[in-house]
């Protein structure tokens, strides 16, 4: 697998650009080109999109992606150009710490729900990126400690995976 210095980079500005607008967001999905491509074909960027480094990439947000109540179903249907090097999506979800794991109802709109009103939830936001070359990374961030930015290569493999999926074309 490449080196993921620059998708790592890359979600970083897209964690930075969607946590200015606060909480309780809907999924948003962004699609990742290489800056130098980018500004190659639409010169008038030049000054309005950093260009730090020869291989950067730049993130262009979908804004007409609305996910569903299941976002890999909608993930599924969603393919992408050559021209694109790779997807991310940043989401929030709520999550309960693994004690409460028994407690949970087995209906997935009832554990929805018990995990919504649970004292002890925490609510997290992740932006979830990967590249043609099978490069993937995660950043998470907690409502509970905003100042930590956690991050790992498999931090939602599903998701990942998903993403990746979306590179492959219907053919695949």
């Amino acid at each position: 697998m490449a080196d993921a210095t620059r998708l790592i980079a890359c979600l970083a500005d897209v964690e930075r650009h969607v946590s200015s607008a606060g909480w309780d967001q809907p999924a948003r999905l962004f699609a990742l080109v290489s800056t130098a491509q980018l500004l190659a074909l639409e010169p008038q960027l030049r000054g309005r999109v950093p260009e730090a480094n020869d291989d950067a990439l730049t993130a262009i947000e979908q804004d007409d992606f609305h996910a569903t109540d299941n976002v890999f179903e909608r993930l599924s249907g969603i393919y992408w150009p050559d021209t694109v090097e790779g997807v991310a999506l940043a989401m929030e979800r709520s999550f309960l710490p693994p004690q409460f794991e028994g407690d949970l109802p087995e209906d997935g709109d009832a554990a929805e729900r018990f995990v919504s009103s649970h004292p002890e939830k925490q609510d997290v936001r992740v932006v979830v990126g990967v590249l043609r070359d099978g490069s993937r990374h995660g950043l998470a961030r907690l409502i509970s400690n905003p100042e930590d930015l956690l991050g790992s290569e498999d931090l939602v493999p599903g998701l990942a995976e998903a993403l990746l999926a979306t590179l492959e074309g219907e053919s695949s």
